[in-house]
């Protein structure tokens, strides 16, 4: 097949990868280089090294719907486009262009998690099980008719970067089998039951600020979910600490919430709304990130000391 492909960050590399090696990749369309770092020198996005490796050639409009661009995947003639974690919505005029459609690669088991950050949120909710679809796309925001599904069980430290590194690649995967049953007219597509759908809204830093009044188990999602970005934090004293890694335990004190109510050589011991939480790594402001047992040789820590005041 003649495949433009359209993405832009990390998780989208491996089906550009898989696509090279079993289609005709024509173009890759992908979001334009942003600033970045000390020096906010232009840095190609993920796919864009990517594509330059094989030498294909990149666009990178800042509104795929303008004229100019509709007008180049047309001359491009592909045969599908094949769409990972772009970052922008394609107008009709696109969606139409290619005879076997759109294509996208979403990272969750659809109609469930739509949006901007399925993969954080099923780790912040602790499911139990994530997935990939590939669906037709349409107008809508991850609203198309699903193709091919495939689904992982998480482990009981997923976080939201080991998941993704997982779904990425299962993916692309999904996505060379899809292409090769659209291809032979062997599968049917299959309309979403929007009721079943829920809405994946995008991260920000505010959403880590830990609420101590909160479940053990809720907080200890957003603990994972939200590894390695944005990260889930409190503070300490006047300062802002990280939590890396907690684990629920059955005990709990008797203080308020966000109280220490235990102190080993290994984990902090933390009141919750309800339930408790075993600190394990840390990172505190300034500082490196850390087990609690090297934490604790540098800093005092005591019962009755509290986070989050």
């Amino acid at each position: 097949m003649r495949v433009v492909f359209m993405g832009t960050p990390e998780f989208a590399v491996p089906t550009l990868q898989a696509l090279v090696k079993h289609h005709e990749v024509v173009a890759v369309v992908t979001q334009p280089d942003k600033r970045k770092g000390r020096g906010k020198a232009f840095q190609y996005t993920e796919v864009k090294e990517e594509a330059l490796k094989h030498d294909i050639p990149v666009y990178q409009p800042v509104k795929v719907k303008d004229e100019t661009m509709v007008e180049i995947l047309t001359e491009l003639n592909p045969d599908v486009i094949v769409v990972v974690a772009f970052g922008q919505l394609l107008p009709e005029s696109i969606l139409n262009l290619p005879k076997y459609g759109c294509i996208n690669v979403h990272a969750s088991l659809l109609p469930k998690y739509r949006g901007a950050a399925p993969i954080q949120w099923a780790v912040i909710n602790r499911e139990e099980e994530s997935g990939v679809t590939t669906m037709l796309m349409e107008k809508g925001l991850d609203t198309g008719d699903m193709l091919k599904s495939a689904k992982l069980t998480l482990d009981k430290k997923e976080t939201g970067g080991s998941l993704h590194d997982k779904l990425s690649t299962l993916g692309a995967d999904l996505l060379i089998e899809t292409l090769k049953d659209v291809e032979a007219g062997n599968i049917t597509p299959v309309k979403q039951d929007d009721s079943l759908s829920c809405y994946a809204k995008m991260l920000d830093k505010s959403l880590g600020n830990i609420n101590w009044s909160q479940k053990a188990t809720e907080i200890e999602g957003l603990i994972r979910g939200l590894n390695p970005w944005p990260s889930a934090y409190t503070t300490f004293g006047n300062k802002t600490i990280k939590i890396w890694d907690a684990d629920v335990v059955e005990e709990s004190g008797k203080g308020e919430a966000g109280e220490i109510y235990k102190v080993t050589k290994d984990a902090i011991f933390v009141q919750t709304g309800e339930g408790a939480l075993a600190l394990k790594e840390v990172q505190l402001e300034g500082k490196k990130r850390m087990s609690v047992s090297a934490f604790l040789l540098g800093n005092q820590v005591k019962v009755s000391d509290c986070f989050g005041k």
